[in-house]
């Protein structure tokens, strides 16, 4: 029926979530909550992220910046909506589910050099809006999507956003259902005590300058909005009043899902779209959010990195947002509440602090190294992963983890005192984790953007070893001949000249590639450590909420004991 579709008429909706008034708002959280309603109604959803960096993915951006990267399992580095979007909607998303305005550019020039438009003069305005709808229609017929969802990265007015709301308009002239669901922020300054809607009603009027008109509008805010400021924001914005929706602050951000339904926002698009509304079932996420809210008990993790801060900005979650969730999933499943504390690596590095940092980790169940990039920050690290080791805290790795962790065991216990990554020291005589010859190349030519290890790789199991019995336990059904597929991005590798004297130094090599030839993850026996695990994979790209990942329930159910 989809493949007959996408041959003839093109029948998909099309769904524009844009915002205003500032960024940050959860464009990504309202994006894939609504998604996710209207696919319990039991239709085929897509989600698109685009944002409007000239980049050509989001490898290069700086996570302090612009939050963490995250992976697909076909290899593309994209904004983290994409990790939401996954976890909301229970499927995976793909290369084709991210654009930025720089591919868009990069394919029109492209094809110009190419005489794809046969001599006709390339112009910006012409051909950028074309080519911005021709990917929007590819991703919905590779998708074979009903109802196909348009995140729009920033917020209207922005000078970089011109050229996208110019393809919404021609999209919307061409495509009659074509919808737009405006993201707005209802402030409430202190010195007032009120909240104060003209902003919001100036982001819409923005709209409309471009020729758009929102069809519903949700109004972020502390508090719940009430009848009168509704209505209020329906006759200014000229919008029906019922297609004004609330959305406020809430302890999880999975509780948004469930706030849209009690104010029927599913129907009413639906209805908007001119779609049936089928029996909806949302009772397994509504299961989830009860749980969430039912446990008792805590379970106090430290998450020990570097990309925390930025200028004199407080605690930036966004630069671990998938690592922090899926110890969220875990540790609710496991029925606990996760407290979780950042602790800044640079501290480590000052020895006048160490002592008194020490003190504070141990009030914590559980460690974890998380990803990282160059040689800030390393040496607190390993520290980290000594104390950790030495005092028999349950310690999980993630990627870079892992490395420090084959730096510490080499260093403290295998008696190498120079180990060290190449990353950080081109020079250390015991280049413990090295450079694969094919990156050499990369590196050489400045050629860094895509060229890492990126997206599925298979890791064959160990038996008999942790990983292999945590799979075993909550993960069953993703091993596939004592193989597992996870997802990757790094650029240096487990070193296998020291491989033989670490494991006879009592390093356990616990996941290998199919091949044998890379080391995908390492361990320490159970009889002398309760839980330390180091994955050279992300396993926190594939945690969902229903469905917690394996390292990570193993990881909460150490820390609980």
């Amino acid at each position: 029926m989809h493949q007959e579709k996408s041959q003839t008429k093109d029948t998909t909706k099309y769904v524009f979530v844009t915002g205003g008034v500032i960024s940050g708002l959860g464009k990504g959280i309202s994006t894939a909550s609504i998604a996710q309603i209207i696919k319990s109604y039991g239709y085929k959803v897509s989600v698109l992220k685009v944002d409007m960096y000239l980049n050509l993915d989001a490898g290069t951006i700086n996570p302090l910046e612009h939050g963490e990267v995250f992976v697909t399992d076909d290899g593309i580095e994209t904004d983290q909506d994409l990790g939401n979007y996954e976890r909301f909607l229970n499927q995976d998303m793909h290369r084709h589910n991210y654009m930025t305005m720089g591919q868009v550019y990069y394919d029109v020039i492209t094809r110009e050099r190419q005489l794809a438009y046969e001599g006709e003069d390339v112009e910006g305005h012409v051909h950028i809006p074309k080519e911005i709808i021709r990917r929007i229609k590819e991703t919905a017929q590779k998708d074979e999507a009903d109802v196909m969802f348009i995140e729009v990265g920033g917020t209207v007015g922005e000078y970089q956003n011109v050229m996208f709301f110019e393809a919404i308009r021609r999209l919307k002239q061409a495509h009659p259902h074509t919808y737009i669901m405006h993201l707005v922020y209802l402030i409430k300054p202190e010195f007032l005590g009120e909240v104060k809607s003209k902003p919001a009603q100036s982001s819409i009027y923005e709209l409309y300058k471009l020729g758009l008109q929102p069809d519903f509008v949700i109004c972020r805010s502390k508090d719940p909005i009430d009848a009168k400021k509704r209505s209020l924001m329906s006759y200014n914005a000229g919008i029906p009043d019922e297609h004004i929706i609330s959305a406020p602050d809430v302890p999880t951000i999975y509780e948004i899902p469930l706030i849209f339904r009690e104010q029927d926002l599913g129907n009413r698009l639906l209805d908007k779209m001119g779609l049936k509304a089928n029996k909806s079932d949302s009772s397994e996420w509504f299961n989830f959010v009860t749980k969430t809210k039912s446990v008792t008990k805590t379970v106090d993790i430290a998450v020990v990195g570097k990309y925390f801060k930025i200028g004199d900005s407080s605690i930036l979650e966004d630069a671990y947002v998938c690592v922090i969730e899926a110890i969220k999933h875990a540790s609710w499943q496991l029925g606990a509440k996760p407290n979780i504390q950042w602790f800044d690596v640079a501290r480590f590095e000052d020895e006048t602090e160490s002592t008194k940092i020490k003190k504070e980790l141990a009030e914590y169940a559980g460690i974890i190294v998380p990803q990282g990039w160059g040689s800030r920050g390393v040496e607190g690290k390993i520290k980290t992963v000594n104390y950790a080791r030495e005092n028999k805290v349950p310690y999980l790795g993630l990627c870079f983890g892992m490395q420090m962790s084959v730096i510490e065991y080499s260093r403290n216990v295998l008696g190498l005192a120079d180990a060290n990554s190449i990353e950080v020291d081109p020079t250390t005589s015991a280049p413990v984790i090295h450079i694969m010859e094919e990156q050499k190349e990369f590196m050489e030519n400045k050629q860094y953007g895509g060229t890492i290890r990126l997206g599925g790789w298979p890791c064959k199991l160990v038996e008999g070893t942790q990983l292999h019995k945590l799979y075993k336990k909550y993960g069953a059904d993703s091993i596939v001949d004592g193989v597992v597929s996870e997802r990757h991005r790094h650029r240096y590798e487990f070193n296998n000249d020291y491989r033989k004297q670490l494991e006879k130094a009592g390093l356990v090599v616990s996941g290998t590639s199919p091949d044998g030839n890379l080391v995908e993850a390492i361990e320490l026996p159970k009889s002398i450590h309760p839980f330390f695990v180091g994955t050279q994979y992300h396993p926190e790209y594939k945690s969902r909420p229903i469905q917690p990942h394996p390292l990570f329930l193993g990881f909460i159910e150490a820390c609980l004991k």
